[in-house]
């Protein structure tokens, strides 16, 4: 009886430790990535760009692999590629930050602010028009997407 119960508890702890070992790795995002190197600056637009390049690939890849077209292969890119970058787009909302909600963490005022919630509108806007193409949007509907798509991008 007690030779059983010290085999159960060695079994038992012998489980416990294996299965600490059996968890896979969770692959880290490309912005928790560039954090723990401390990158700033070039090095950090570099690296961000290249790595969300890499991510593009595995979810492109992950498409074929599920066999998805159209609608469902967008969301599925889009939502795969945020998930690795870990930055424009959260995972929760799938919504990615607006241009003032982003020149407010960023702290900016005057001249920089005038630059960058400039510069973000363009981008909202080429953004917008890309993806009204998407849609195969023509005339008023894409007008109107367009307009409310750089409107909810920029904020209000």
């Amino acid at each position: 009886m007690k030779a059983t119960a010290v085999v159960l508890i060695i079994c038992a702890i012998g489980s416990g430790a294996f299965a600490q070992t059996a968890t896979p790795d969770v692959k880290q995002t490309c912005k928790t990535q560039s954090t723990d190197k401390k990158l700033a600056g070039a090095a950090l637009t570099s690296f961000m760009k290249k790595c969300e390049t890499d991510a593009a690939a595995a979810c492109d890849i992950a498409v074929a692999d599920k066999k998805l077209a159209g609608a469902a292969k967008t969301s599925f890119t889009k939502k795969c590629v945020a998930d690795a970058v870990g930055g424009e787009q959260t995972a929760t909302t799938g919504v990615k930050p607006t241009c003032k909600a982003q020149s407010t963490e960023k702290k900016l005022a005057g001249a920089a602010l005038t630059s960058f919630m400039k510069k973000c509108e363009t981008d909202a806007a080429t953004a917008c028009d890309t993806e009204a193409a998407d849609k195969k949007l023509a005339g008023a509907a894409k007008t109107s997407f367009t307009k409310k798509c750089v409107s909810d991008s920029v904020g209000g």
